[in-house]
């Protein structure tokens, strides 16, 4: 179980500031419950979360955790919160160090690397029967945010409007930028980078690149350096 005096941690979510000593407990009980989940997850998937699997495991009876998630769902919303947190707060530090696009594609593989079952819960097969609330969603926008403004800095708008066809449907599509002001060229780019690094990272984790004698990180990198090259010429 995690200390009190322990440092916020994206993964657990214990905080070093709870107000109370018993708010510290209930605190420190979730972070070890989400542990376990997370080692659950790791060893049979999402889709095989149990409460009741995880109060055996901690010594306790099943009722007794509800105390602190209402069930599998809330549960498995607390893990894509931390998830997307996580995420948002590694892209955010990274631009503000200084990141442009590519930074911010090495510190996402960065991230993906460091925990892959984190990152197929976010980005992998959706969860049999769980439907993400919405608050989720704005979380994730905040990603989407921090690469949209790295795109919109590389790119250039004329005045005229795109004539590539997916470009132009973009543009008339934008729901997914929230409301960003990038142009359609901006737009275009962060698809596109979103797409194809993704598709990388998820070939890379599921082990699909095992046995083939390259090395992931070099297909990474010459997929985000045709992309930027594309984006030059």
């Amino acid at each position: 179980m995690s200390k009190p005096d322990a440092k916020p941690d994206a993964k657990s979510g214990v905080t070093s500031d709870a107000a109370t000593p018993r708010e510290r407990y209930r605190a420190q009980v979730r972070a070890e419950i989400k542990d376990h989940a997370w080692e659950q997850i790791a060893t049979a998937g999402a889709s095989a979360l149990s409460l009741n699997a995880i109060a055996k495991r901690m010594g306790v009876s099943g009722p007794a955790l509800y105390r602190y998630f209402a069930g599998r769902d809330e549960l498995i919303t607390e893990l894509i919160r931390d998830g997307y947190r996580s995420l948002a707060d590694t892209l955010r530090t990274a631009a503000a160090d200084g990141a442009g696009l590519s930074g911010l594609a090495h510190a996402l593989r960065g991230w993906a690397l460091e925990d892959p079952h984190r990152y197929f819960l976010l980005y992998g097969t959706p969860v049999p029967g769980y439907h993400a609330p919405d608050d989720t969603t704005a979380i994730s926008s905040e990603i989407m945010a921090t690469l949209l403004d790295a795109c919109a800095a590389l790119v250039t708008e004329t005045p005229t409007a795109p004539d590539a066809p997916f470009a132009a449907h973009l543009a008339e599509h934008r729901d997914w930028a929230g409301d960003h002001p990038a142009p359609p060229a901006a737009l275009r780019l962060a698809m596109s980078f979103w797409t194809r690094m993704h598709g990388v990272l998820s070939l890379e984790l599921a082990g699909h690149f095992t046995g083939m004698r390259f090395d992931p990180a070099q297909l990474f990198a010459a997929e985000l350096d045709d992309l930027l090259r594309q984006r030059s010429a």
